[in-house]
């Protein structure tokens, strides 16, 4: 689909053509004035002449018809009258041949007679008028482009400040009262509609937000009641080493739970997190903990001296999700937890026979990813045994 002209170009087009329509309808009318004003004056002179002519003729008075460069008489019975004069009817004709001469015919009390006048230098002012109007047209739509150009943008400003108060509001829904600053109009009913929008928006929001308190206790509950019979089944010196094996299985799976739970309330939380200073070794020997409780996991080597401003429970949550993903690549040694700020580097050494390759950006979690664009924090894998966690500008 091709692009459409901006809204300011397509008034000041559209002033253009209002300007070009004006004026060449001006134009129009002041050529067609010149032409009857011609046609008039040169009427009247001739019609003067033809009657002046014709009384003294028919009082016997001995005159000469006028034969000037300009004007020229002539009887209809006269030899020099030009053959295609001869049956012109009555009035005032222009020369076919040449613009610039007209021909009078009119009856007198002499009889019939004809005159014939050169208005050449009122062609000639005729033909310089209608230039000047072409450039009249031409300047004018000009004009009226240039103007609505201007206009346009003053009448405009509304619109675009009604644009920056719609670029500026947050991610969050929040009510509005654009409408309030602008007069009831097009741009008014746009504004409220916008405000009605973000209306709706917020109730959205806050039944979202009644929805998850709801399924955090609802689901928090069978957990509770889960874990408490795991722990009642996991201290019964009953069970066979199977048994006891089968049950830490699912006290993981029950961890595991737990987590992404909280990972999801987390995400969704519309309140801003409040960072606090929290030990960078401290922080990645508890994500490693959750992460590898019950588990089976490679021996941890931790080097992070120093503090960052983090959400400490967020913070946790993500790098415990990540590290759990890393645990689970190909690997028989370290796994290796740096923090250098603003980079978090964790590494799992990488078995002899692996060929697996990653490269990407995310956790691969939809959940994790959420917490990672709430707490402001970049998850970038360089390969599949290696990601970088980068915690602010560097």
């Amino acid at each position: 689909m091709r692009p459409r002209l901006p809204l300011r170009w397509r008034f000041a087009l559209l002033a253009m053509l209002l300007g070009l329509l004006l004026s060449g309808l001006a134009a129009l009318v002041l050529l067609r004035a010149a032409y009857e004003d011609e046609y008039i004056v040169s009427r009247e002179i001739l019609r003067g002449q033809a009657e002046d002519y014709g009384r003294r003729l028919a009082q016997g008075q001995s005159v000469q018809l006028p034969q000037t460069q300009r004007l020229r008489g002539y009887r209809l019975q006269d030899p020099a009258l030009p053959r295609a004069y001869a049956g012109y009817p009555l009035g005032v004709h222009e020369d076919p041949v040449d613009s610039d001469i007209h021909v009078g015919v009119f009856d007198t009390a002499a009889g019939r007679l004809l005159f014939v006048i050169d208005l050449g230098d009122i062609e000639a002012m005729e033909r310089h008028l209608r230039l000047l109007m072409g450039l009249i047209i031409g300047l004018g739509a000009l004009l009226s482009g240039w103007l609505g150009w201007i206009f346009s943008g003053i009448a405009l400003r509304p619109l675009q400040a009604l644009a920056r108060a719609v670029d500026a509001l947050p991610a969050q829904p929040q009510p509005t009262r654009l409408a309030d600053a602008l007069s009831h109009d097009a741009l008014g009913r746009l504004a409220d509609a916008i405000d009605r929008y973000q209306a709706r928006l917020v109730e959205a929001d806050a039944r979202e937000q009644a929805f998850l308190a709801d399924a955090s206790h609802e689901l928090r509950t069978p957990l509770a009641v889960v874990q408490g019979a795991l722990d009642v089944l996991q201290d019964d010196p009953a069970a066979t080493p199977a048994q006891q094996a089968r049950l830490a299985r699912l006290a993981r799976g029950a961890a595991d739970m737990r987590r992404l739970l909280e990972a999801m309330l987390s995400a969704a939380r519309r309140k801003p997190l409040r960072g606090e200073r929290v030990a960078a070794e401290e922080l990645l020997r508890r994500a490693a903990d959750a992460a590898l409780a019950g588990r089976p996991g490679p021996p941890l080597e931790i080097q992070a001296a120093g503090e960052l401003e983090a959400a400490p429970a967020e913070a946790l949550l993500l790098l415990a999700g990540v590290l759990r993903m890393l645990a689970q690549a190909d690997g028989d040694g370290v796994l290796r937890l740096h923090w250098r700020a603003p980079c978090f580097l964790l590494q799992r050494e990488a078995a002899a026979s692996s060929t697996a390759v990653r490269a990407d950006t995310g956790t691969g979690s939809a959940l994790l990813d959420r917490l990672a664009q709430r707490l402001g924090w970049q998850v970038r894998w360089e390969d599949a045994r290696r990601v970088v966690v980068v915690t602010g500008p560097g």
